[in-house]
């Protein structure tokens, strides 16, 4: 049996001349989740964004074999 996990990140949008600010600044903090959850034994299945005015949301979706 397997066991899923949904995480959902949120960036906001931030008034700059930097072209790839949200892409930059959203990198840490799924990073972040990538460590914790693989340290729990889970592994990234798979993505999704959504494009949310100016706000990025980041789905990730995890699994961890039940023993």
């Amino acid at each position: 049996m397997q066991k899923l996990v949904v995480e959902t990140l949120t960036f906001h949008a931030k008034i700059t001349f930097e072209r790839d600010h949200t892409a930059t600044a959203s990198h840490a903090g799924i990073q972040e989740k990538l460590d914790e959850y693989s340290q729990k034994g889970y592994r990234l299945l798979s993505t999704n964004t959504v494009s949310y005015g100016g706000d990025l949301i980041v789905y990730l979706y995890f699994e961890k074999k039940d023993s």
